[in-house]
């Protein structure tokens, strides 16, 4: 953003200083979420991703997802959610993580907790950082079956009641993938273990999971762009990363600010179908920054799953 200048006196004569002009976007996001890499230990057979241990990091330099997350801060996004895939897969994930908490921001760390390094506990507890994940069943044998990987509900487990155990916020969530799959069990042992944000969505026809086609919009939760915003690991910016297959642009060719006030970003946004909120909906509650959607600072509610429509959940 180029200084305007304003006028200033030293010692009796007039002298040039710069007033930095603020970004403005017609729309105040909320979150920015950083895809940071499509390799993952798992293969969730309805992974958005289609992520897998034969992802990459993409093709975005440390630089230029530190110029995301500086740009971010100046625009005065809030949140940013780092996320995959796997985000902690990527070898600068800690120092992005840092930057974003050095200007201010809160961040959000969506992980499958298969594999949490004992030094990396120190570096999750800090004030400003919270943990998501996903666990879709109490039942071991399930849970392994959803994720494609042996052994992955007992590392997740033990992880969540770790970070319970450190007082690391950490919300859930759950996807109905098979028939018959313990949703409500799954739920309540979350529960148990003192997680009380809880997502429970369906199956999106997205990635992975679209077996015909490119994804309709349809399949979206409705808050695409409103609010939020993504960065995939090709610098392509998306109104979230549900939406990958309709990006407005690049921060390779562009700065966020250039890109949120372009006619193509509006464009993309106005294609994305709002849905009315359910009133026991937790993302239609208000945040505690003021904020009209903060779903990860709300008690779990619990209506019937399959009439939940929104903010479906990653890995």
């Amino acid at each position: 953003m180029a200084p305007a200048p304003a006028r200033g006196h030293q010692e009796g004569k007039p002298t040039m200083t710069t007033v930095t002009e603020q970004p403005h976007l017609p729309v105040q996001p909320q979150s920015v979420q950083l895809e940071l890499a499509t390799k993952c230990p798992s293969r969730c057979g309805m992974c958005f991703v289609a992520a897998s241990p034969q992802g990459t990091h993409g093709t975005m330099t440390l630089a230029e997802w530190l110029a995301v997350i500086s740009e971010a801060a100046e625009l005065d996004i809030p949140m940013v959610q780092l996320l995959g895939g796997e985000p902690t897969l990527h070898p600068h994930w800690i120092e992005l993580m840092d930057h974003a908490l050095a200007l201010g921001r809160r961040v959000e760390v969506y992980t499958t907790l298969h594999k949490i390094h004992e030094r990396w506990w120190d570096v999750l507890a800090h004030k400003n950082v919270s943990l998501a994940t996903s666990y879709h069943s109490d039942d071991p044998d399930e849970h392994d079956r959803i994720t494609g990987k042996p052994g992955s509900h007992a590392r997740t487990r033990a992880n969540i009641q770790e970070a319970v155990r450190r007082g690391i916020p950490l919300r859930a969530g759950i996807v109905e993938v098979l028939p018959g799959q313990r949703v409500t069990q799954a739920r309540d042992d979350l529960v148990a273990m003192g997680i009380t944000r809880v997502r429970i969505d369906r199956s999106r026809a997205i990635g992975r999971a679209a077996t015909a086609g490119e994804p309709d919009v349809s399949e979206l939760c409705g808050r695409c762009g409103r609010g939020q915003l993504a960065v995939l690991p090709d610098g392509s910016v998306a109104p979230c990363v549900m939406s990958r297959f309709m990006p407005a642009g690049s921060v390779k060719d562009g700065t966020l600010t250039a890109i949120l006030n372009s006619p193509a970003w509006w464009n993309t946004v106005e294609r994305v179908p709002a849905r009315a909120q359910d009133p026991c909906d937790p993302d239609c509650n208000p945040g505690l920054d003021g904020s009209d959607c903060a779903p990860a600072e709300q008690e779990a509610c619990d209506p019937a799953y399959a009439d939940i429509p929104d903010q479906p959940e990653q890995n």
